[in-house]
């Protein structure tokens, strides 16, 4: 290996020479040293630390203005938009902190290879992928603590520190961002770490050997150099499709977590149930403790999102009902609302990546506040339906 301060591994495969350059993700020395290859060096492709999703947002941070919304809430994609949204206002955090925006050294490798007219191969793994692998590999009460975490950091005013600034030299944006919040990495190193790069030696060894890429540069982040390496010379009789396509593999969906739902459904209608069979009185009385307790949570989740006071009232006559239909959830209903009610402008869906960096601007921009009506209804719904049950149980027994 070279020594230099951005460290470069030379590897043979077959006819194809790859030239693996380590990058630090918030460095300026990086990016010109993406530079300096490329202007010194004859290559036939660049390879980058990308997946399609992430380059696209990169080559077109519009895109966010051409979502649909609607299809967002219905699909149940919230969650997954608004982690990605609270990782991008950490970065942002980055780059209002040190002048450099995270990435900077793989926007400079495309801008160059682009120039250049050099095809440009996207070897990471689909972020979407990942981030369901990671949720795969953890426990639900660690997922809610991961995803919390994230949150949080919308919240937060502190200034990145230094030994956080050290893990993103050495590793990478994501997986100093959810270790920030993990309590064990270990569970968050076989996905966001290891695994990827399995899937980046097989997409290399896909790309050079296939495809016949004689000379490439592939720019990854630090913390992935040594790995990928070690994958790539260890891996040479592995059929990198396969390796791909088990590596792309969803994680099955756990049993247990779909089944609690309906459990609770049932263990409420038998509880309505049993009421009425006590008395009239009694009946309507648990009825009415469900209705106020349910509704009244949804409501002031929905208040605290400051929805639409319609879509409040909503939040409060829908979340008893919905909570009773596991395929439906609070959010979906007061969500859509409020989007028929305070419909985004253009400028709403332009702005949001820069509102939602800062906490205000997630309720000053139309489309974050939906985002906010659906998570916080729902968390108060989900709530509202221990509060309310653990009340039935009390008044029951």
């Amino acid at each position: 290996m070279q020594e230099s301060e951005e460290p470069i591994i030379h590897i043979h495969l077959g006819d194809s020479q790859l030239t693996l350059l380590g990058t630090a993700h918030v460095s300026r020395a990086s990016a010109e040293k993406v530079r300096e290859l490329l202007q010194d060096s004859d290559y036939d492709a660049v390879a980058v630390e990308l997946c399609p999703s992430r380059y696209n947002a990169l080559m077109d941070p519009d895109a966010l203005a051409r979502m649909d919304l609607f299809s967002v809430i219905r699909q149940g994609r919230v969650y997954m938009v608004v982690a990605s949204l609270a990782l991008a206002a950490y970065q942002q955090r980055l780059a209002d902190q040190f002048g450099i925006e995270p990435g900077a050294e793989q926007r400079a490798a495309v801008a160059l290879a682009r120039k250049r007219h050099l095809p440009v191969l996207l070897v990471d793994r689909e972020i979407g992928v990942t981030l369901k692998r990671v949720a795969g590999n953890l426990a639900w009460w660690k997922r809610f603590g991961l995803f919390s975490g994230l949150l949080a950091t919308l919240f937060s005013r502190e200034q990145v520190d230094a030994e956080e600034i050290e893990r993103l030299k050495e590793g990478d944006v994501l997986e100093t961002t959810f270790a920030e919040f993990a309590e064990d990495r270990r569970d968050l190193f076989i996905p966001l770490i290891d695994e990827r790069d399995r899937y980046m030696a097989a997409r290399l060894r896909e790309e050079t050997v296939a495809k016949g890429h004689g000379k490439v540069l592939a720019v990854l982040g630090a913390g992935h150099l040594k790995g990928v390496a070690g994958y790539l010379q260890d891996g040479v009789a592995r059929d990198p499709k396969t390796e791909i396509a088990e590596l792309e593999r969803l994680p099955p969906p756990k049993r247990w977590p779909k089944l609690l739902p309906w459990v609770i459904v049932v263990l409420i209608l038998s509880g309505f149930a049993y009421g009425f069979s006590k008395s009239p009185e009694l009946g309507w009385q648990v009825v009415l403790d469900w209705v106020l307790i349910n509704g009244s949570l949804s409501a002031l989740g929905a208040a605290i999102a400051a929805a639409h006071p319609f879509t409040v009232i909503v939040a409060f006559v829908a979340a008893p009902l919905t909570s009773l239909n596991p395929t439906i959830g609070a959010g979906m209903v007061t969500g859509a609302v409020e989007l028929y009610l305070r419909k985004p402008s253009v400028g709403d869906f332009g702005g949001l990546r820069y509102d939602t960096a800062r906490l205000r601007g997630w309720w000053r921009n139309r489309v974050s506040r939906i985002m906010l009506v659906f998570l916080f209804s729902t968390l108060g719904s989900a709530i509202g339906t221990y509060v309310a049950g653990f009340r039935i149980f009390d008044r029951l027994f």
